[in-house]
C-alpha cells in the first residue's frame, strides 16, 4: 500500500510539472506569435505587427538645454541656452538672494534663482549695465563686438558692468553666469 501511495504522489508531481512545462510552452509561442506575427496573415493586412522594443522609449540624456527656453524667448526676449539647473529664471518678486540683472533694454530687472554649491548657465541679454550678487561667489562672462570680458560680481550689492563699467559706454551682451558658494 506505501509504494503505491509513493508512486501515486511521484506521478502526481509529474502530471504537475508536465503542466507547468506546457503552459510554458504555449505562452512562449503565444509571445512569439505576438511579436512576430502569425505566417501568412501579413497577406490579409497591410502592414506586420512591429516589435514592442521598436515602440519603447530611448535613453535619457541631458543636453542641459535650458527648459521652455522658447517660450522664455517669445514671452520675456530672454534667450536662455544651457546650464546645469542650478541657476534658473525667477521672479523677481518672489525674495530675497537672487541675481538681479539691469538692463538698458528691459523695463524691469531679470532675477535668477542660485541653488546647490556651484551653477552656470549660457544666456543672452544684450545692453546689461549693473548685476546685484547674491550669497555666491559670482563671475559673468560679456561680449562686446568679438571682444569678451568678464566681471566679477559683489556679494549682495551692485556691481557696474558692461557699459557702465567700459570707458567708451559701449553695448554689452551678458552670456554666461558662474556662481560657487
Amino acid at each position: 500500500m506505501k509504494k503505491y501511495g509513493r508512486i501515486s504522489a511521484q506521478s502526481q508531481r509529474k502530471r504537475v510539472a508536465l503542466r507547468v512545462l506546457g503552459a510554458a510552452a504555449v505562452g512562449t509561442l503565444a509571445w512569439i506569435t505576438a511579436a512576430t506575427g502569425i505566417p501568412g496573415a501579413a497577406s490579409r493586412h497591410t502592414s506586420s505587427p512591429a516589435l514592442v522594443v521598436d515602440s519603447a522609449p530611448g535613453y535619457a540624456v541631458e543636453n542641459f538645454d535650458y527648459p521652455l527656453a522658447d517660450k522664455i524667448l517669445a514671452e520675456k526676449k530672454i534667450l536662455l541656452k544651457r546650464g546645469d539647473g542650478h541657476i534658473t529664471l525667477a521672479d523677481c518678486a518672489t525674495g530675497t538672494g537672487l541675481l538681479e540683472i539691469m538692463a538698458r533694454d528691459k523695463a524691469d530687472k531679470i532675477c535668477f534663482k542660485v541653488v546647490g554649491s556651484s551653477g552656470w548657465l549660457t544666456l543672452e541679454i544684450p545692453a546689461v549695465y549693473a548685476i546685484k550678487g547674491n550669497d555666491y561667489t559670482t563671475a559673468v562672462d560679456m561680449t562686446v563686438g568679438t571682444e569678451e570680458k568678464s566681471f566679477d560680481i559683489l556679494k549682495n550689492s551692485w556691481t557696474p558692468v558692461g557699459e557702465a563699467a567700459d570707458t567708451e559706454g559701449r553695448d554689452h551682451m551678458l552670456v554666461e553666469i558662474r556662481s560657487s558658494k
